[in-house]
């Protein structure tokens, strides 16, 4: 390995189906060694954590020398994802993961008990999803309530692989204000716990990790790890928020991410309140703000519909009057966590690749509803930017046109790799040199690559959508 022009530092992604890591060199950016390791999710949606933590240090180890020479690390993980720790600081039952639904019943019931969405979306910034950590735990103490019983920590996974870096155990817990504005309770507008939440749902504050500020070192990587004992472990952070110090947001500019979610959003100085539910007012990794909507159903929901058709990803075809709902895991944006998916339209002329086409159009169309809202104010001045496509469908052409055709803006790829990963070392750059982590991610260049200019929005298809959306409601929000 030549040598590196800056301190080399360790970022870490930990998603619903794999950990990745990457060794970075903090002056330039350049990536000196990468590792991954495989997770196993089970039908219910949850993991075993246990599992992500084996996956880190194999991750870790696959990076060789070049991780033994790291000065610092940051993890970030999953949002949403309950982690329950016993005693013995080991984990009392799997972690619920984001995209499992089945708190939907408690979820409604929180919304009704404590004021309704206006009322949430002013205190926590967001109207809570059944995604959210705060129902997982309300269902979590109704349906297993002896395992409610034997919890002494409650984590999100980037806060739960952090303490296991630190070596911190159940009492000496930490998380960041962006992860933890995703939790459902933390305060964004007291920026923190919300006491109130807590006692509602029988959740003690000393159960919670401390939450360390931007800058604010969790600790320090403890011995018997495969990387250096005693480096700096920077606070780590959600993958959204994560991604946003990947591409060093700032104000204004579109990020729209195509993973096994999709998420939109963009940094914001202004916090978020949107009582529809649409917009989730994150917090971001800084001190500033990252609304995001984010779907359920994107590039899993459509590659479970070429697969049904016995096509390849790339097999769409133009045409047609066929419109997909691909809400098969329930969804998010739009809030209708019991649907299932929808296909309208069909006629004895439509084709497989139309039909596969409609899928994309379906998943891309309830991101792009949701744009103007997270931009907020921001929208007119941001117009002429570019939205910036990631995430693993956005390397896919059929996914980019989708975009490109339905949203009437240019739109640019960069050609930076595991962004989420990149910010966390962003992050530990930041923290080992006192800097701004966005601002070391953008002497990084990493939004930089292909360019591709605004095509005329498809009028037709998205009004299509907008009608079958509305005229099926019912339908969808049957239980």
């Amino acid at each position: 390995m030549a040598a590196p022009d800056g301190p080399l530092v360790v970022g870490v992604d930990s998603s619903t189906q794999s950990t990745k890591v990457l060794v970075v060199d903090s002056a330039t950016g350049q990536v000196v060694a990468r590792g991954q390791a495989r997770h196993v999710v089970t039908a219910e949606h949850d993991s075993d954590p246990e599992q992500w933590w084996q996956a880190l240090v194999e991750a870790v180890e696959a990076c060789g020398p070049a991780a033994r020479e790291a000065a610092a690390v940051a993890v970030a993980g999953q949002q949403h994802g309950l982690v329950t720790l016993g005693a013995d600081g080991r984990p009392v039952r799997n972690a619920l993961l984001w995209n499992d639904t089945r708190s939907a019943p408690q979820r409604d019931r929180l919304l009704a008990e404590l004021g309704g969405p206006a009322a949430w979306a002013e205190r926590t910034g967001s109207v809570p999803a059944a995604s959210f950590t705060v129902t997982k735990w309300a269902w979590l103490a109704e349906n297993e309530p002896e395992a409610a019983a034997a919890t002494r920590a409650v984590r999100l996974p980037h806060d739960y692989l952090t303490g296991r870096l630190t070596g911190q155990g159940v009492t000496g817990g930490t998380t960041d204000r962006g992860d933890a504005s995703g939790s459902g309770w933390w305060s964004s507008a007291t920026e923190g716990y919300d006491a109130e939440i807590l006692a509602h749902v029988g959740l003690d504050e000393a159960l919670l990790p401390r939450v360390v500020a931007s800058g604010e070192p969790a600790g320090t990587v403890a011995a018997g790890l495969p990387l250096p004992e005693g480096i700096l472990v920077a606070g780590g952070t959600g993958d959204n928020m994560a991604g946003a110090l990947g591409l060093g947001l700032e104000p204004g500019r579109p990020v729209l991410s195509l993973g096994t979610s999709g998420t939109v959003y963009a940094v914001s100085q202004r916090r978020p309140t949107d009582a529809t539910g649409v917009v989730a007012g994150f917090a971001d990794a800084r001190r500033g703000w990252l609304p995001l909507a984010c779907t359920l159903n994107c590039t899993l929901a459509v590659d479970r519909f070429a697969a049904l058709l016995g096509l390849g990803r790339e097999e769409v075809e133009s045409g047609g009057s066929a419109v997909v709902l691909p809400f098969l895991d329930g969804e998010r944006t739009p809030d209708l966590p019991y649907a299932t998916g929808l296909v309208h339209g069909l006629t004895h002329a439509t084709s497989g690749g139309q039909l596969l086409q409609a899928a994309y159009d379906g998943a891309v169309f309830a991101l792009l509803q949701a744009l103007d809202l997270v931009l907020g104010d921001d929208a007119a001045t941001s117009s002429d930017e570019p939205i910036l496509l990631i995430g693993g469908g956005a390397r896919g052409v059929a996914w980019r046109e989708t975009v490109r055709r339905l949203s009437g803006r240019a739109v640019r790829v960069p050609q930076a790799e595991e962004l989420v990963a990149l910010g966390a070392a962003a992050q530990a750059a930041g923290l080992l040199t006192g800097r701004d982590p966005a601002a070391v991610a953008r002497d990084w260049d990493t939004t930089a690559g292909p360019s591709y200019p605004a095509v005329e929005r498809d009028g037709a298809a998205l009004d299509r959508l907008a009608a079958t959306l509305s005229d099926a409601d019912a339908l969808l929000r049957r239980r």
